[in-house]
């Protein structure tokens, strides 16, 4: 279950802030998929990321009911001094995962090879996003968080992500972030729309696309 209660968020700008959520309140129960719509800046990474716990709001409550990943593919939490492997091991500790599991998943489903044992520093962006992804594959949580994730990797490497996701999809909600119509249109149950600080609700996905495309 994920709950807004007036949420308001903004961010200092030279000439100003930028108002990406005012006031916001919205409540979802366990087994929704939601997709989230908007321009960009208009708020929507921001808005996973407050769903995710790893930002604040600046006035209001998030309540989270469940295990709640962090957005798909966001490899910017990696310690770059430590290796891939390492790095996997401290989070196993944090989220209470199987090492060795987590481990074995991990190496097969992101094609590293020996570079999972070394330094994420000199990972490329494409190695570190197969990481993210295939560890995030690799923990059970109850809802999923995604942005733009499904384009990681080469053609079969993509299709690799889709079928494990379908897999995941059938067991755990999921709040996605996307530009791709089709996407939100397979995935969702209802959708936000994000524009101006405000979020309009669609039960009707075609609505709630045709609102977001004017």
């Amino acid at each position: 279950m994920i709950e807004f209660k007036n949420v308001s968020k903004s961010y200092a700008l030279g000439s100003g802030k930028k108002i990406l959520l005012n006031d916001i309140s919205f409540r979802f129960q366990q087994g929704v998929n939601i997709g989230i719509l908007g321009v960009n800046g208009a708020g929507k990474s921001t808005a996973l990321k407050l769903i995710a716990g790893s930002e604040a709001p600046d006035k209001g409550r998030i309540i989270r009911r469940g295990t709640f990943s962090w957005p798909l593919g966001f490899s910017a939490g990696f310690q770059g001094s430590l290796s891939g492997e390492e790095n996997l091991r401290f989070i196993c500790r944090i989220y209470a995962a199987n090492i060795r599991s987590v481990i074995r998943f991990v190496a097969d489903f992101s094609e590293l090879g020996k570079a999972l044992y070394e330094p994420v520093s000199t990972y490329s962006t494409g190695m570190r996003a197969r990481l993210a992804f295939a560890l995030s594959m690799a923990i059970e949580f109850d809802v999923y968080l995604v942005d733009e994730i499904m384009g990681v990797g080469d053609r079969l490497f993509q299709q690799k992500c889709r079928d494990a996701f379908v897999e995941k999809s059938k067991r755990s909600s999921i709040i996605m972030v996307s530009h791709n119509m089709n996407t939100i249109r397979e995935y969702s149950d209802v959708v936000l729309v994000l524009s101006n600080g405000n979020v309009d609700i669609y039960d009707d996905i075609e609505k709630a696309i045709a609102s977001y495309e004017k």
